[in-house]
Formats: C-alpha cells, sequence, structure tokens
C-alpha cells in the first residue's frame, strides 16, 4: 500500500473553516491522519512531501463540464468533428482539467452521444489518465432551440439532440440510459446566442420535461436543466430537475421554489461564459452588436444578484462557467472562483468550499470526497501560496505543485520537498 506524508503545510479543509497548520497522512487511497502543528505523524515507510508552508487543499470539483467542446471557434464546428478525432480530443481535454487541479468533473453535455462514456469508461479502467467524471447525454432540444443549427436547406449538427414532442424525449433520454450516462441533459430555455429561442424564451413544454424526468426517476438517474429563464427553472422544479444550469433570469417565484428544493438541488448559474463574452476577445467573430452586449450585461447583473440572494438562503451554488470554446477555453475554468468572490460577495473559503465540499455532493459522493478529513478520498492539490489570500493563484496551473487523485500522484511535487515558488 502506498503512504504519503503531507509534513508542514497549511491546510484547507475545504468545509470553509479556516486553514490550520499541520500534517496529513495518506495511506492507499485515502486520507489515514491529520496531526495539526506539533503533533507528528508516524510515517514509517512513507514518501515525505516537504510542504514548507505550501497550501494543501481538496481536489477542485468542476459541476459544468465540457471536456468534449474542446475550444472550437462555433457551436457549428463541434459538429464538423469526425467521431473518432473527436473522443481522442474529449480525453485530451478532461486530461488538461485533471492538469488544472480538477481532480473530478460533473458533464453538463457530451458533444455527441458517446463521447463523455467512453473517456469516463477508460479512465475508470485506468487506461487514460483523468479526473473522475459523471457522463451526460447530448443537450435535449426542441426544433429552434439552442442546439438546433440545422438549416431547411442544410443539415449541420452541435451538441443539441433535437426532440419535438413527449414521446420524442421520452425515447431519446431511454436511448441516452441504455447507454449509460449518468445524467441526462434537456435544454428548457433558450440562449442569448440563439436567434430563434433567447434567454428568457421557455421552449420546452411541461409534458416534454415530465416525459425525461420520469425516464430518469425509473432509471436512477439525474437531469441537469439548460434554464436561464424564470418559467424554465420552475418547469424543471415542478418536475423533479436536480441540477439548474444557469437560473440567470429567475424571478422571486423561481428563486423560492429553488430555497424550497435547496436540499435536493444544485445551482451552477455560469457566470464566467457571460463574463467572457463581454469581457475577452472572440476569435472568428466580429465586435459585439452593441443590443447584445446591452442584454448580456444585463443578464449578468441580474444572475449574480440572484445568486447572492441564493445564497442567503442556503442554496448550494457552485462555479462552472461553460468553459469549452476558444473565447472561454478549458483548462481555465478555476477563473469561476474568481468571479464568485468578485461578482458574488463570498470569501475565498466559501469558493472554494463550493468546489469541493458541494463538488462531492454533486458527484454524488458525500461522506467522502471534497473535504480534508481522516477517511476521506486522496484528492488533494498541493498549491504554492495561500488562495485565502489570493483566489486567483488556483488559475496558476504552475503554482500547483502536487495533484493527488485517489491516492496517487498525477502531478508528483519536486524532489527533495517544495518550498515558496
Amino acid at each position: 500500500m502506498n503512504r504519503v506524508l503531507f509534513r508542514d503545510v497549511s491546510i484547507i479543509d475545504g468545509a470553509g473553516r479556516p486553514a490550520f497548520p499541520g500534517e496529513v497522512l495518506v495511506e492507499g487511497n485515502r486520507i489515514a491522519a491529520i496531526a495539526p502543528r506539533g503533533t507528528a505523524l508516524a510515517a514509517g515507510e512513507a514518501e515525505i512531501v516537504e510542504g514548507r508552508g505550501a497550501t494543501l487543499m481538496p481536489g477542485l470539483c468542476e459541476p459544468h463540464a465540457h471536456p468534449s467542446f474542446v475550444n472550437t471557434e462555433t457551436m457549428e464546428a463541434l459538429g464538423a468533428i469526425p467521431p473518432e478525432e473527436h473522443t481522442l480530443l474529449t480525453a485530451k481535454f478532461a486530461l488538461q482539467l485533471l492538469d488544472a487541479g480538477f481532480t473530478s468533473i460533473h458533464s453538463a453535455a457530451s458533444a455527441k452521444p458517446r463521447l463523455d462514456l467512453v473517456v469516463r469508461n477508460a479512465i475508470n479502467a485506468g487506461d487514460l489518465p483523468g479526473p473522475r467524471m459523471l457522463a451526460a447525454s447530448p443537450e435535449m432540444t426542441v426544433t429552434g432551440g439552442l442546439g438546433d443549427v440545422r438549416l431547411h436547406h442544410l443539415h449541420r449538427d452541435t451538441f443539441g439532440y433535437v426532440c419535438d414532442g413527449e414521446e420524442e424525449f421520452r425515447r431519446a433520454a431511454r436511448l441516452f440510459v441504455r447507454e449509460g450516462v449518468d445524467t441526462l441533459k434537456i435544454n428548457p430555455s433558450g440562449d442569448e446566442g440563439v436567434a430563434s429561442a433567447r434567454a428568457w424564451q421557455t421552449v420546452m413544454t411541461d409534458a416534454e420535461v415530465a416525459a425525461v424526468c420520469a425516464v430518469a426517476r425509473t432509471r436512477e438517474k439525474r437531469v441537469a436543466a439548460h434554464a436561464r429563464s424564470a418559467e424554465a427553472v420552475k418547469m424543471s422544479l415542478r418536475h423533479g430537475v436536480e441540477i439548474v444550469y444557469h437560473a440567470t433570469l429567475a424571478d422571486e417565484e423561481a428563486l423560492d421554489m429553488l430555497e424550497a428544493a435547496k436540499d435536493r438541488v444544485f445551482v451552477c448559474p455560469t457566470l464566467g461564459i457571460t463574463w467572457a463574452a463581454l469581457n475577452l476577445p472572440r476569435p472568428g467573430r466580429g465586435p459585439m452588436p452593441a443590443g447584445t452586449r446591452a442584454t448580456l450585461e444585463r443578464e449578468l447583473e441580474q444572475g449574480a444578484a440572484n445568486m447572492r440572494s441564493l445564497l442567503k438562503r442556503g442554496v448550494r451554488v457552485m462555479p462552472g462557467g461553460d468553459y469549452g470554446f476558444a473565447f472561454n477555453p478549458i483548462p481555465e475554468n478555476a477563473r469561476d472562483l474568481q468571479h464568485f468572490v468578485e461578482l458574488l460577495g463570498m470569501t475565498p473559503l466559501q469558493a472554494i468550499a463550493s468546489a469541493t465540499k458541494w463538488g462531492g455532493e454533486i458527484m454524488q459522493r458525500p461522506g467522502e470526497l471534497g473535504l480534508v478529513r481522516e477517511g476521506w478520498l486522496a484528492d488533494l492539490l498541493l498549491v504554492d501560496g495561500d488562495p485565502v489570500t489570493d483566489i486567483r493563484i488556483l488559475r496558476d496551473r504552475a503554482r500547483l505543485r502536487a495533484i493527488m487523485k485517489d491516492g496517487r500522484f498525477h502531478k508528483r511535487p519536486p524532489s527533495p520537498g517544495i518550498g515558496p515558488a
């Protein structure tokens, strides 16, 4: 059994409590012991990692991961990638997320039906390096909804799987369950970039959402919803959706419903993609029209206000900014922790907890994943510096001096030890 002792580290446990100096012993894939400074652990035959004051914290979770979106400039470009090449690229970008400190990823949609599944299974079998991964279906959408990029005279594909009517949605949900997904993804609302289905418009019907959720319940799967509009949020909650993506345009009734369901739902606003669209260059695209910019600015402002309200109500609001396009690329995902501090007013410790403690919960591993705690899974980051002082440190992959997943180093600390960068 492998044994690793992290000595002289500043421990962030991931639960939101202040950091404390100490040491941590890993045995096999579990954290065997934690001791405060001055109480030395018996290492025995263990690899010693001298922290020299570096921060030891849980591995991060990306709850809105798109490893198959592979940083294309447009949605349509995803459809042009052949499945064989796309599988390899998905594995590449999943690995990039692990390299960036995300030891767990919860997929928010696969760009083709089996990409997530194949990569997840290969990682689980030990055939490929990568993070813990829950696989999703493509985004089940309606004609003209987000993800339908077809033209009347031209067939085109992207991440959408087009269905119309409850029977087509039920059949699609059953198909993806048969293939082995962990999560069924639906798009009950539109998005600002879709002329035929804008962000504030609700495009799926109650019966369509109910059909997918009924399949999920009978097959013990979860449903995640792209729900920007207030009605899409309410419709999703009425039928038992567990993961609400966006909720940026939620009204007071929708916020009340999210609060009432706070023990079973997760909310991921994906502020990162809206912020990036407003503030970063967009390769291959001209200037953003003034009307579009004003709409996105309003949505970002309202979305941030809604999330601040939900946090006060005790709802689990998690990072994850729809990374996977050229203007908002993987592996910059840790930038969302900075957004949570700067836009939502969270402390760095609260932002970290949203991606670690709640990360273990959305990964369906409560009680064993997401905290530095005795008996828990050893998914750990050793970081040069103090992310509590500056959360931006977590965006710097060079500052991740060691990455451990399941008790084994993915990135080994430099020998003979580690000190300040």
